[in-house]
């Protein structure tokens, strides 16, 4: 299992038993525990990127000691939250959120599932398969230039050292790409490099702390701006065509998403710049640090959304 970034708690009694779900979702999968008394009895789970993406809601069962079969299906209510129905010997007992279909975030709204939609959902399956295949060289290059300047940064601790050593990386790429048929510069990888020579720039002009806490409000919103131009005047036919290859699982509109990325990385940007002036600095560094990425996972949902064709 992946890292769990966070888990849903659903419990329920039944004949006077009390039983909790727990529904963690993770950044490649997401998995439903049913315990009683804090102990695990059941367990389903299912990966949402790779070879083995499967978008179907969960089902755990149990039989009780007078042999009636417990079971629970968990599913997305909607984008940020999860629900649950729990059937005894197929009876509806319990529901977390009444009335509300279960299902997965992008085939909610789309009705009941019949053959010609699992159909289409199986090959939409297929699909994301293939393409998390084409882009993952790609992404492995984008986390690996990124954790190349953390622990760069960490070792030296200079910002500079880091920036021109990932800087000179990525150029090796360019370089590397020459000469290999694997993609390793599609998706952002290439707009994570253009990205790492603008901080590079930044970090050797200014050195002062004041200005490296704005940096990010700098870069972020010159960024938002270079792709809010390419969705108003491009139709995101470069950034937002890009960044649908890292949506798996639904068409997105290009101009769309560029749009709802840039309109995001000006919110983020703006964030920054309102707690790096008129708060401390160290609850700046706690923002950057732990508010900042998780803020931005819930704006990309948003924006998921407002993308969908």
């Amino acid at each position: 299992m992946s890292f769990t970034y966070w888990t849903y708690h659903r419990p329920f009694t039944v004949h006077g038993m009390a039983f909790d779900v727990r529904i963690g979702a993770g950044l490649t999968d997401w998995h439903t525990r049913l315990l009683q008394d804090g102990g695990e009895i059941a367990r389903d789970a299912t990966h949402i990127m790779g070879a083995q993406a499967d978008y179907r809601n969960h089902r755990v069962s149990h039989t009780l000691s007078d042999g009636a079969v417990l079971e629970v299906e968990s599913g997305w209510v909607n984008w940020f939250t999860v629900g649950i129905a729990v059937r005894l010997d197929g009876a509806l007992v319990h529901e977390s959120h009444p009335g509300r279909r279960l299902a997965w975030p992008l085939m909610s709204g789309q009705g009941p599932m019949t053959p010609e939609s699992r159909v289409q959902l199986q090959m939409q399956q297929q699909r994301d398969r293939e393409q998390w295949v084409r882009n993952k060289p790609s992404l492995m290059v984008d986390i690996a230039l990124g954790l190349l300047f953390f622990v760069v940064a960490k070792v030296t601790g200079n910002l500079n050292t880091a920036a021109l050593v990932g800087v000179a990386a990525g150029l090796a790429v360019v370089v590397a790409q020459r000469f290999v048929k694997v993609d390793l510069l599609g998706g952002l990888a290439m707009f994570g490099i253009f990205t790492l020579l603008l901080s590079a720039g930044f970090s050797l002009w200014f050195e002062d702390e004041r200005m490296i806490q704005l940096k990010g409000t700098i870069l972020g919103g010159l960024i938002a701006s270079i792709i809010l131009a390419d969705a108003a005047f491009n139709r995101g036919r470069y950034f937002g065509a890009r960044m649908a290859r890292y949506v798996p699982g639904m068409p997105v509109d290009p101009r769309r998403l560029g749009l709802g990325i840039a309109l995001m990385g000006l919110t983020m940007a703006g964030l920054n710049l309102v707690v790096s002036t008129w708060l401390s600095k160290d609850v700046w560094l706690t923002y950057t640090t732990f508010v900042d990425a998780p803020l931005g996972m819930v704006l990309a949902l948003l924006v998921f959304r407002y993308a969908r064709r």
